[in-house]
């Protein structure tokens, strides 16, 4: 049996090209006294008969969040034709951030109090004046302010890749952002201070790699390779949360922010269901990130997974609404959920059998020279030319140091 995959693609050409080369080396498998064998194709954007038959079996997409009509695309595609798809393009709205933080609040994860807020300058729309004039109410902005805490921070409801995000220490700084924000949706939220780590974990199906993460540097520098920087309880929890909000939103390529204070985990971004995976970012973990990637699709195909579109909350808020469970045995509630979900012990036995060798095959591909003149290209076309042989080396080195850690 052959499955296509298709890729949605933007300017990227490094991870794609490391997905092609690692799915090239899968080869054919045998999975439940099936055979099977992956074929990868990169997606043009086109007009499309809504009732065209796609050649596809599975998606990834990376431009859906930004592009409409790919997005448009693989809507029809999931309703009409059962291709898999990694993100619920359904549930895309959630990444706004508002939906996000309701679900997971009524779950009881720690979110900072956050409160949405009107537009400083309101959308135009001929009825707004009179709307505005007859419900909308007044308010100050400054006890908004002292009922969420400074320092506080205003982010857009439907951002994403820190567009717009600000912080303010005093109601003059609060009054300013506000008045800067213009006409952009905002919420405020507490600011969780004086944090011990910044983690940022990257969900690919059911694998987690949760990493340091410095959001103040530059890109090339925000992921640091380091090891046991939580306690193995705060790893777990940190994981479970980037479970759960995937599981419920039905996505497989996620990333989630959390923050570390004085043993607390403090979720404070989890919807990112189009997350950052260059090389020129992710360095030492770009290795791991890819193979997820081709183990989880693979298994998806094979398995025979169906596309989810619905969101079934029922179940978790029935463990949310319950008084007589703890945090922690809500989490390990919510867990069992998420594990179901992605079928975590089909998915270990499937990486553990037919895909045990691609391991090193990946280890192999990326020590290749063929991998070196991929990373040497996307350096040329990252940064300026009097850096390209600084930072040539520096990935060289940390990507050595991810072959060696092997």
């Amino acid at each position: 049996m052959k499955h296509l995959i298709g890729l949605v693609l933007g300017a990227e050409d490094d991870w794609p090209t490391a997905f092609e080369a690692l799915a090239a080396r899968v080869g054919s498998f045998e999975w439940r006294g099936e055979r099977h064998e992956l074929e990868i194709e990169r997606v043009f954007n086109e007009p499309f008969d809504l009732r065209y038959k796609p050649r596809y079996s599975l998606v990834v997409d990376r431009v859906g969040w930004w592009y409409l009509l790919p997005r448009e695309w693989l809507k029809k595609i999931a309703l009409m034709d059962d291709v898999y798809l990694l993100n619920n393009p359904f549930t895309f709205q959630s990444m706004e951030k508002h939906s996000a933080y309701c679900a997971m609040m009524r779950l009881g994860l720690k979110v900072p109090d956050t409160w949405l807020i009107p537009h400083k300058q309101p959308p135009w729309n001929e009825r707004f004046p009179t709307t505005a004039e007859r419900y909308n109410r007044s308010f100050d902005l400054n006890e908004i302010g002292e009922n969420v805490g400074f320092p506080l921070y205003l982010k857009p409801f439907d951002g994403g890749q820190w567009r717009g995000v600000s912080r303010a220490r005093n109601q003059e700084e609060l009054r300013r952002r506000y008045d800067e924000s213009g006409e952009q949706l905002m919420h405020v939220q507490s600011a969780v201070d004086d944090f011990d780590v910044f983690a940022r974990s990257l969900s690919i199906g059911a694998e987690t790699m949760v990493m340091w993460f410095e959001p103040d540097k530059p890109m090339y520098d925000r992921y640091h390779v380091k090891h046991d920087f939580l306690t193995p309880e705060q790893g777990l929890e940190v994981e479970t949360i980037s479970k759960v909000v995937n599981a419920f939103f039905r996505w497989e390529f996620n990333s989630c922010e959390s923050l570390v204070r004085e043993g607390e985990v403090f979720p404070i971004d989890y919807a990112n269901a189009s997350p950052d995976v260059a090389v020129t970012s992710l360095h030492y973990y770009f290795p791991w990130a890819i193979t997820a990637l081709v183990r989880w699709c693979a298994f998806c195909l094979a398995e025979g997974r169906r596309m989810r579109i619905d969101v079934d909350t029922r179940p978790w808020f029935e463990i949310g609404d319950r008084g007589d469970l703890s945090y922690e045995e809500k989490l390990h509630e919510y867990r069992l959920l998420a594990d179901e979900h992605f079928q975590t012990e089909a998915y270990a036995e499937f990486c553990a059998g037919p895909l045990a060798h691609l391991e090193a095959a990946a280890h192999e591909w990326f020590g290749s020279d063929e991998f070196d003149r991929l990373l040497v290209a996307t350096v040329r076309s990252t940064f300026p030319s009097h850096e390209h042989e600084k930072f040539t080396e520096h990935y060289r080195g940390l990507l050595s140091a991810w072959s060696r850690d092997r």
